[in-house]
């Protein structure tokens, strides 16, 4: 048996939280084909923030931290290199004295 992985709009949950709250947790599961985890989480999301806690959730990385990621990265391996060529520099004035 092959798993489906549906998407639910926040109108479809909302309706799927009132239908079982009306008929049953029980029926409602078997007839949508839902754990109840997945609806006692629809439940309490619900009740948390409203409409807007059953909305998907992404991940949404913001451009400019993510700009500013890729800077604090490339600084790093230019300060890497330079304190290298430092040691690289003073071992050779060692030598030399």
């Amino acid at each position: 048996m092959v798993k489906q992985n549906r998407k639910w709009s926040e109108a479809e949950k909302l309706q799927i939280i009132q239908e079982s709250e009306q008929s049953g947790v029980t029926e409602t599961l078997r007839k949508y084909n839902l754990a109840k985890s997945l609806l006692q989480r629809w439940r309490q999301l619900y009740t948390a923030a409203g409409m807007e806690g059953l909305k998907p959730k992404h991940n949404v990385v913001d451009p400019e931290f993510r700009r500013l990621q890729q800077e604090n990265e490339r600084l790093m391996k230019i300060v890497a290199k330079q304190a290298l060529e430092i040691e690289f520099k003073n071992e050779l004035l060692k030598k030399s004295l």
